[in-house]
């Protein structure tokens, strides 16, 4: 299933039925899980592993050197999970850090021409939409959803089930449950499709409704606010409180109300 003109390095460990396109590079210390396709003139460098049934398209790059003016060439890894679809021309860098690793779980979808930088964490089910572009250390919730042309700031996170609008410019945290955008990107509302899309039960959609409206309306303290958010007694409601207060750039807040 290797096309006789791509490069598969001695040390590569591939699955069963792993297929392999023309002119495709595997390098030394790759491991491919079974029944995963990396197409035509994709890359695979050194120190990465892909687990079972993703599908590599053409021109993606995976496992490349961090962009870091402080990377030394140390043995850091880029670890993917397995189902993935890695569309043309994506580029995922391995961790800038000595044992380090960038992370992308199962299930996930990336877009053509995606950038993920070096000691990134993504979720399972995240989809990043054409030319979206993370910073390092950037961490991306289960089944967030990141629109074309997003751009986010190192060390930001996007929470859980979040969607973030085309363009975005995100300086800061995401909520989870919540549809954020503009430039900067600034809170809008509950990601309410998204939310019924997962199966969220409509009891903690009216918990999460309400736990906005304390968040980013009530105009309280933002440990008062959580607090609340805690009292309602629905565990979405408790994430976001839980999201919010460990945020270290702070979090995206709505547009105040005229």
């Amino acid at each position: 299933m290797i096309h006789p003109t791509a490069i598969v390095a001695a040390t590569a460990r591939l699955g069963t039925g792993v297929r392999v396109g023309p002119f495709a590079v595997i390098e030394d210390d790759v491991e491919i899980g079974d029944g995963t396709e990396v197409r035509a003139h994709a890359v695979v460098k050194r120190y990465t592993t892909l687990g079972p049934g993703n599908v590599v398209h053409e021109g993606a790059v995976l496992g490349g050197e961090p962009q870091d003016f402080g990377f030394t060439g140390a043995a850091s890894r880029l670890v993917i999970g397995s189902g993935n679809r890695i569309r043309e021309g994506v580029t995922i860098h391995r961790s800038s850090r000595a044992d380090g690793t960038t992370t992308l779980g199962s299930d996930g979808f990336l877009m053509a021409q995606v950038h993920v930088a070096h000691d990134c964490r993504l979720g399972d089910g995240v989809i990043l939409a054409n030319n979206a572009a993370l910073a390092g250390y950037v961490e991306v919730g289960d089944r967030a959803f990141l629109s074309a042309g997003v751009g986010v700031h190192q060390f930001c996170r996007v929470g859980r089930l979040a969607m973030i609008g085309g363009h975005s410019k995100v300086v800061q945290d995401c909520l989870p449950f919540v549809t954020t955008d503009g430039a900067p990107a600034r809170a809008r509302g509950l990601n309410v499709v998204g939310l019924q899309r997962a199966g969220v039960p409509s009891e903690s959609i009216q918990a999460l409704k309400e736990a906005y409206r304390i968040l980013l309306r009530s105009g309280q303290a933002l440990e008062e606010a959580v607090a609340a958010l805690d009292a309602l007694g629905d565990p979405l409601a408790a994430e976001l409180a839980a999201f919010a207060r460990s945020a270290r750039r702070g979090f995206a807040h709505a547009i105040p109300e005229e």
